[in-house]
């Protein structure tokens, strides 16, 4: 297993200074290193905390939890400094909260961070179908920030996560330098992706193809028939999943865990979403992005947004960095969790480094 960084330009934004050692003495005194190995010992899906309701603004429920800083004699004369900045994390399509389980787990009590069901998924209020754009999660990611993040924040976003980020920075680019100090684009991009892609992990096996968009086409009368086939069909989808959300080999548990979120989201919610994702073009609004630390993540073997997404949202970008995980697939922030906290861990020291530059 290998990794691979790459800076572009001299920007001084550009997350991958940090690891080259070229991090202003101010960030090296706010580093916040997520600790390793922990979410190895907490079994996935058991990280919680008191549950917010975020309205939105078309009055929309979605569910919240927020990981204060913990206070410890070692960390006190901090405690007020780190409660400044706030992380907020987006998942992806078809995924909860719960999938950010090693970025919880490491940075618990440490940074105050921000998980989210966006609408329709987790514990969420399930949405209108007209309302189930990438343009809509953009707006719903304003309303997180503006109910939970008291201060300036850092954004990651994993898959159609990070699309909310970008949507976010299309409507409302004034946010960013000044609201948003950083940003993560996990697994993701702005555009040009094959729909089909995104939907064949989500359908049991035997119905992707030619027969996938009919599948979604009768949805309205048959989403309850493919939601049993899902279910039935367990053990093929297992490895499905594995094929099309890991790159290398992962413990078998990581696959179910996955698995489970998947098909713990309706067919009907699946092909709300859907049509969104082909007409998806953003590009030309990324270099906005500039304006903050940027970090673009993504595995090689990615199978659903391919690396040649995440070198153009680099290339697009100013300053911003890539970091190429060899061999990784989709779901990079488990397969190589340790690799996307530690590109995590830069972000946020020069997210620090703005804050106290202020």
């Amino acid at each position: 297993m290998s990794v691979k960084r790459r800076a572009m330009g001299a920007a001084a934004g550009a997350a991958g200074l940090a690891a080259a050692g070229v991090v202003v003495g101010v960030a090296q005194r706010h580093r916040v290193i997520a600790k390793r190995g922990v979410g190895d010992v907490i079994p996935f899906g058991s990280l919680r905390s008191t549950p917010l309701n975020v309205i939105t603004d078309d009055g929309l429920d979605l569910h919240a939890e927020v990981d204060e800083v913990v206070a410890t004699k070692s960390r006190r004369k901090k405690l007020q400094d780190d409660a400044d900045l706030t992380v907020i994390f987006a998942h992806g399509y078809s995924l909860n909260l719960d999938s950010w389980h090693f970025q919880r787990a490491g940075y618990r009590g440490q940074i105050r961070t921000v998980f989210y069901d966006q609408r329709s998924h987790g514990r969420s209020a399930r949405s209108e179908d007209h309302r189930t754009t990438i343009d809509q999660l953009g707006l719903d990611l304003l309303r997180v920030i503006e109910q939970t993040s008291p201060g300036p924040c850092v954004l990651v976003g994993h898959s159609m996560g990070g699309m909310s980020i970008i949507s976010l920075a299309e409507q409302f680019p004034e946010l960013f330098g000044d609201k948003v100090l950083g940003v993560a684009l996990i697994s993701t991009t702005a555009g040009g992706l094959d729909p089909g892609r995104i939907l064949f992990p989500m359908l049991p096996l035997g119905l992707g193809g030619r027969l996938m968009g009919r599948a979604v086409r009768t949805l309205d009368h048959g989403h309850r028939i493919v939601d049993l086939a899902r279910r039935w069909g367990h053990a093929l989808a297992d490895v499905v999943t594995d094929r099309y959300a890991f790159g290398d080999d992962v413990p078998g548990h990581y696959v179910d865990f996955t698995f489970e979120m998947l098909n713990a989201t309706p067919f009907a919610v699946v092909a709300d979403f859907y049509p969104t994702f082909a007409s998806l073009d953003k590009f030309k609004h990324v270099e906005v992005l500039g304006r903050v630390p940027s970090a673009v993540i993504c595995g090689t073997n990615d199978k659903i947004t391919d690396i040649s997404h995440a070198r153009e949202l680099h290339a697009r970008i100013p300053g911003s960095s890539l970091l190429e995980c060899e061999g990784a697939g989709h779901m990079v922030i488990l397969e190589r969790h340790t690799d996307v906290n530690a590109e995590l861990d830069d972000l946020i020291s020069l997210a620090f480094a703005r804050l106290e530059a202020r």
